[in-house]
């Protein structure tokens, strides 16, 4: 979610961000690496769109210390068992990484084996086993604050290798998903060297630099102040996973940070970038418009490429002024939904007003079918009972956009609702006061006051620039209308949200395998069994701290069902879409549509809409497929 600062011209005036935010941002430009003393044709450069690492030279990702994800780290070095393309995929979405086939469950799902490929090597020549995958699991199950602690010490009751290329793991409850923890979308429990880290007596304390490589690159150099990060290729490549793929074609790989959203596109005009993360959507039309070699995911508008993820607005249900549904639901109804997607992706955003991103395939098993519950979907303001969804504002965003876009706007109905949502909730500030007067708060003035009599007043953290950051700064404009002292702020740490030092953020912690309509994914970490306790770091997702014992029971379900078996589901699925709808523990906005780019000037071979082996958003470590695909242009 690292996707810097921008803010937009009208909302800029309703909104102060301070002093001290605005010089964060503006220092976080990085020096340009060395590129010149690689060989352009044997070099890829690669936009992270991370920022400047905190801490530079920390690579131990599963006790994270400020080391950046996004610097080549988890996309060449690091692996585990199998990896999910949100795509097509080379030979389908689900690759056999260092397993070498699928999981093996018992009937009841308390046990899953694994086998692994044989012949896989670490960077220093020492040979992978099933000892580094049981050192990987009760390394972490004796240190509590690293990441995959509380999934491997709630979930595994023992974990054992009857060989060196078998591992076998008995569960503690029935759970036909635990194989998820170890299958890589963004990113995956990555497997430990146990011959490295069980020299350490506490492996949290323990930087990892260098790092050793299971992937097809090792660590060539980095930048002390966190700008760049270069990668090159092993001598023995073929003695990893990757080999099953193809050889990667760059010899270097170079991870450029800090790069401002303005100077991406000019950069890569400049043959200083070959891949961009992200652009403003000005910026990716204008850079189609003036580099003929540089390409999007859709050959025309909208350009971008569609992300399994949810942008929402996240609520710490922690805090006590966002534990009644009432006040949620108030936030939601105070939000301008035509005003959202023209501030963030102006007008090319898909909206979703169901806890489920509207991307790939999704939109069949939910969206759609669901459209006659949802419209009729009753409120009770504790005053009166509205209907809150509007199924139009696909069809009114489409008349809007007409004049400037013309023929690329879709006219069929269904295209428009694949381009723009199905609907969205109306803004309804009517219907908001009245679940607030519900919920004991009163007005003074044009300010609301929390039941306690203190105002009610919050802090929003958004990006810095890009689409969530003039989101969110029209998400604060909204409610700053409608009465609420809320305080628009760039987040200074990213930690803080896993840390529960919050109250509201634009981001999400919702996910999807892809194009299969499991949601288990994201669900199964909702269970209230990872919640932390406030001020508590939080296991990855779930950052609205929220629970249930409804959706309990429902996750307890999914684990007994067979992962294969798409009827259940979708029944499951669709249940649970109708509680997040009834409780609005997070507000969902939209998917978060990646305007990335790629130039064919040095490179050639990258995915697109019309060949979807993988996806383009290059700091997804699925990405290191894409390497396997590419030739240079000048060999």
């Amino acid at each position: 979610m690292d996707r810097r600062f921008f803010m937009m011209g009208t909302a800029a005036g309703a909104l102060m961000i301070s002093a001290n935010t605005l010089a964060w941002a503006q220092e976080a430009e990085s020096e340009a690496p060395p590129m010149t003393d690689f060989p352009r044709n044997e070099t890829l450069i690669i936009q992270n769109p991370e920022g400047l690492a905190r801490n530079p030279g920390w690579f131990n990702l599963w006790a994270t210390s400020g080391g950046g994800w996004s610097t080549g780290l988890h996309q060449l070095a690091f692996d585990t068992f199998w990896y999910i393309d949100p795509d097509a995929g080379l030979d389908g979405p689900i690759y056999n990484s260092l397993a070498s086939g699928p999981p093996v469950y018992n009937a009841d799902f308390t046990e899953m084996t694994v086998n692994l490929r044989s012949g896989i090597l670490w960077s220093d020549g020492k040979e992978f086993t099933a000892d580094d995958v049981l050192y990987t699991v009760t390394a972490q199950q004796k240190f509590p604050t690293m990441i995959w602690s509380g999934v491997f010490t709630t979930q595994v009751a023992e974990v054992t290798a009857p060989d060196a290329y078998t591992v076998h793991f008995k569960l503690k409850a029935p759970n036909s998903r635990f194989h998820a923890t170890f299958s890589v979308r963004w990113m995956g429990a990555w497997i430990m060297p146990k011959h490295i880290f069980e020299q350490h007596e506490d492996p949290t304390k323990f930087d990892y630099n260098p790092p050793l490589s299971l992937g097809p690159y090792t660590l060539h150099s980095f930048d002390p102040n966190g700008g760049w990060y270069i990668w090159q290729k092993r001598a023995d490549w073929d003695k990893t996973a990757m080999a099953s793929f193809g050889e990667p074609g760059p010899k270097y790989v170079i991870y450029r940070g800090a790069i401002p959203v303005d100077k991406r596109f000019i950069e890569m005009a400049n043959d200083n970038l070959d891949m961009i993360h992200d652009l403003t959507p000005e910026g990716m039309f204008a850079l189609v418009k003036q580099d003929p070699s540089a390409k999007g995911w859709f050959p025309g508008f909208p350009y971008g490429h569609p992300d399994p993820t949810l942008v929402s607005v996240l609520m710490n249900t922690q805090k006590p002024m966002f534990q009644d549904k009432r006040v949620r639901w108030a936030l939601a109804l105070m939000l301008d939904a035509k005003a959202m997607s023209m501030s963030s992706y102006r007008g090319a955003a898909t909206m979703s007003a169901i806890a489920v991103p509207p991307t790939g395939t999704q939109p069949q098993f939910y969206h759609a079918p669901m459209q006659e519950w949802i419209t009729g979907y009753e409120l009770d303001t504790g005053k009166s009972k509205v209907k809150p969804y509007d199924p139009t504002f696909g069809a009114t965003m489409a008349e809007m956009l007409k004049p400037q876009f013309g023929e690329q706007i879709p006219t069929d109905p269904e295209a428009i609702n694949n381009a723009f949502g199905y609907g969205w909730w109306g803004q309804n500030p009517q219907a908001a006061s009245e679940l607030l007067e519900s919920a004991g708060f009163t007005k003074n003035g044009n300010q609301w006051m929390m039941p306690d009599g203190q105002p009610f007043k919050f802090t929003l953290y958004i990006d810095s620039e890009g689409v969530l950051g003039r989101l969110g700064t029209m998400v604060a404009q909204n409610w700053k209308q409608n009465g609420i002292d809320v305080s628009a702020e760039v987040i200074p740490n990213g930690d803080l949200i896993a840390a529960g030092e919050y109250d509201t953020r634009i981001g999400w912690s919702i996910e999807t395998w892809g194009g299969y309509p499991d949601l288990s994914f994201f669900m199964d970490s909702w269970h209230s069994q990872f919640l932390a306790q406030p001020g508590t770091r939080q296991p990855e997702r779930n950052w609205q701290r929220w629970t249930d014992p409804r959706l309990d029971a429902l996750i307890e379900k999914i684990r007994g069902s067979d992962f294969n078996d798409e009827a259940k589901a979708v029944e499951y699925g669709q249940e649970f879409v109708k509680l997040m709808v009834d409780e609005m523990p997070i507000i969902p906005l939209m998917s978060f549509n990646v305007f990335s780019a790629y130039s064919e000037k040095h490179w050639t071979g990258f995915p697109n809409a019309e060949r979807p082996y993988a996806n383009i958003v290059n700091n997804w470590a699925n990405s290191r497929y894409i390497l396997t695909q590419l030739k240079p242009v000048n060999a």
